[in-house]
């Protein structure tokens, strides 16, 4: 049972640093929503696993708030805004994606060699998760940076914020009260930017960010 804790663990924590690059890869816009979904569901799972091995039944209940909000409620919600803003289905990516995903390796390197050493004291099924969950929160980063679409600078903002959901829930879990807090206010600030998103349609005819900088320098 310990080995198969170990390798089921970083298996799932592994998959959600492979979809964080699929999702900066993508030059779609459904195709990434899809991949987000899919994203929120590997890291439910992954919640769930620990859970069973930590003994932590507090944290069912982190997996099903992600699995809920994370891969049905805001996946939709977004496609439906997608369609009613009629945004551009292609992504533009500042630097081409293929810089992008050398960039995002990088970034994964980079985790692994600065969090394996400074961690090597700690538990060994946390040790792995926490070097894969910094590589997640890294490339949801990476995603803010270099997409100029504010709907797919949302979905970077949310799969950072499942790479701590991950790093918590791998280094023992967090408190059910934060875990609740933390579902909550990730869905007002979902409901805060889904409004901002309509009245920048409405104001400049576009999400782009871009066309926002360009706006403010015709002002200036």
């Amino acid at each position: 049972m310990g080995r198969l804790a170990f390798d089921l663990a970083h298996l799932l924590a592994g998959s959600l640093v492979l979809l964080s690059l699929l999702m900066l890869y993508q030059d779609r816009m459904f195709s990434l929503i899809r991949i987000f979904a899919f994203h929120a569901i590997v890291l439910s799972m992954s919640v769930a696993w620990q859970a069973f091995t930590q003994g932590a039944p507090h944290l069912y209940i982190t997996a099903a708030i992600a699995l809920l909000f994370k891969a049905f409620i805001i996946p939709v919600s977004l496609h439906r805004i997608v369609v009613r803003l009629e945004v551009h289905r292609e992504i533009e990516v500042v630097g081409g994606v293929g810089i992008t995903m050398l960039i995002g390796i990088g970034l994964i390197a980079l985790s692994l060699a600065v969090m394996l050493p400074a961690t090597a004291s700690a538990d060994p099924l946390a040790r792995e998760d926490l070097a894969f969950a910094l590589s997640v929160v890294l490339l949801g980063l990476l995603m803010m940076v270099t997409r100029r679409n504010a709907v797919t600078q949302i979905i970077g903002f949310m799969s950072l914020e499942n790479g701590l959901i991950l790093a918590a829930a791998g280094a023992k879990g967090m408190p059910l009260v934060v875990e609740i807090s933390v579902a909550f206010s990730v869905l007002i600030a979902f409901i805060v930017i889904g409004v901002f998103l309509f009245r920048i349609r409405e104001r400049f005819d576009s999400v782009d960010v871009g066309v926002l900088e360009f706006s403010r320098g015709e002002r200036q």
